[in-house]
C-alpha cells in the first residue's frame, strides 16, 4: 500500500510539472456524471480498505477505492447504516466516488434526525492535493471535528481538488420498523400531501411520485410506523416489493430511467407548484428533487427552474456544450477559483468536470 501511495505522490508532481491533466478514477460508476472527464487516469481503486469501524462510536473509517457495496455490508451486520443511502449505479462504486460526486438516495429528504445529504455525514478526510502533499482534516469522531470543514467541502466537488485517499463517515442505526405505502394521487395532489406530512411528526423515511402514484416509506420504531400507516392510508406493499422499488429508484433502474431522451434533476423548494405537467416526471425527497426526461434545451428548462427557485442539472444523455451545470454567479465562481488555485495550482485534477474551464 505504502508503494502505491509513493506512485500516486509521483504521478501527480510529474503532471503538474508538466501541467498535464489526470483523471481520478476509483469504480468507474459514476463517469457519466458531470462534465466530460478529461485527462490520463489516475486509478485509486487499489487504495482501498476498511481502516477502522467502531460501531459504539457510529463512524467508519476507510480508504477511497474500497467498495460501496463492502461497506454497507459491513454496516449492516451491526445494524448501522449509511444514512444518506447513496446511489451505486454499478457493483464497482466506491466510497471515494460517492464523497466526490456528493448524490443522495431517497432517504435524503427524511423526517427527524437521519435527514441530510453526503456532506451532513462527512467527519473527516486525507487528500492528495496539487503538489503531491497529503493533508488532513476533520476528525475519526464526531466529537473531536472542529476547525475548517473542508473535509465536507469535498462532497460533491467531483475530484477538481484533489485525491481523496481516505474519508471518516458518520453512520446510524437501522429503523426497526419499515413500511411502504402506495397512493393514487395527482402530480399536485402528492406534492401538497408530502408537505403536510413533513410539518408533522411521522417517521417520513422517502417519498416518490410517479405515474400518478406515491410512494411513502416509513421507518422507525414499530409503534410509531403503524400508527403512520393507520393515519395516513394507502396501499401497503409487501416487504420484498418495497425493497426492490426503493432499490431502483436509488441506483434508477426504473422503465422511467430507460431510453435516449436527456434526463435532468431539478433541486426546488420542496413547495414549489407542479412543473411542466406534460414532461415525463419522477419527483423524491417531497418535492425538492424532480426528475424530467424532456429534449427541451437547457435554456428553457433552467428558466422553468429558476422560476420555481431552484435549479436544474444535466444528469443524463443530452447536449453538453451549455454546461451540465447551472452556471455560477461570478461571486460564486471566484470562490471556486480561488478554492482551485489554493489546493491544484497547476490545475491538472479533473479540469472544466465540475465547472467549464476550471
Amino acid at each position: 500500500m505504502d508503494a502505491l501511495l509513493t506512485d500516486l505522490q509521483d504521478r501527480v508532481l510529474t503532471a503538474a510539472a508538466a501541467r498535464q491533466a489526470l483523471c481520478i478514477r476509483g469504480g468507474g460508476s459514476k463517469d457519466f456524471y458531470g462534465n466530460t472527464p478529461q485527462g490520463q487516469r489516475l486509478d485509486v481503486s487499489g487504495w482501498s480498505g476498511i481502516q477502522v469501524y467502531d460501531p459504539s462510536e457510529l463512524v467508519i473509517t476507510a480508504r477511497a477505492g474500497t467498495s460501496l457495496a463492502l461497506i454497507e455490508a459491513t454496516l449492516a451486520e451491526r445494524g448501522q447504516m449509511l444514512a444518506f443511502e447513496p446511489p451505486h449505479f454499478s457493483d464497482s462504486a466506491t466510497i471515494g466516488g460517492c464523497i466526490a460526486a456528493g448524490l443522495a438516495g431517497p432517504r435524503r429528504a427524511s423526517a427527524g434526525y437521519t435527514a441530510g445529504g453526503v456532506r451532513d455525514f462527512v467527519l473527516g478526510a486525507q487528500l492528495l492535493d496539487g503538489r503531491a502533499r497529503l493533508l488532513r482534516f476533520g476528525g475519526t469522531v464526531i466529537k473531536n471535528v472542529a476547525g475548517y470543514d473542508v473535509s465536507r467541502l469535498l462532497a460533491g466537488s467531483l475530484g477538481i481538488l484533489g485525491v481523496i485517499l481516505e474519508v471518516s463517515v458518520k453512520v446510524l442505526p437501522v429503523a426497526r420498523s419499515q413500511r411502504t405505502c402506495m397512493l393514487q394521487l395527482d402530480q399536485a395532489q402528492a406534492l401538497h400531501q408530502c408537505n403536510v406530512w413533513a410539518g408533522q411528526p411521522l417517521p417520513l423515511s422517502a417519498t416518490a411520485w410517479l405515474d400518478g402514484r406515491l410512494y411513502v416509506r416509513w421507518a422507525g420504531a414499530e409503534p410509531a410506523v403503524q400508527a403512520a400507516v393507520a393515519h395516513c392510508g394507502g396501499e401497503l406493499l409487501s416487504a420484498d416489493v418495497a425493497n426492490s422499488f426503493w432499490a431502483d429508484v436509488r441506483d434508477q433502474r426504473l422503465a422511467f430511467f430507460d431510453g435516449d431522451a436527456p434526463l435532468w434533476r431539478l433541486s426546488l423548494p420542496s413547495t414549489a407548484a407542479p412543473l411542466m405537467p406534460d414532461v415525463p416526471q419522477l419527483i423524491e425527497w417531497g418535492g425538492a428533487q424532480r426528475w424530467l426526461r424532456s429534449t427541451l434545451s437547457a435554456a428553457a428548462i433552467r428558466v422553468h427552474a429558476a422560476q420555481s427557485g431552484g435549479h436544474a442539472t444535466l444528469f443524463r444523455g443530452g447536449d453538453r456544450n451549455a454546461g451540465v451545470f447551472t452556471p455560477l454567479s461570478s461571486a460564486q465562481l471566484a470562490i471556486h477559483h480561488r478554492l482551485k488555485a489554493e489546493f491544484d495550482p497547476a490545475g491538472i485534477f479533473n479540469p472544466s468536470r465540475l465547472i467549464d474551464g476550471l
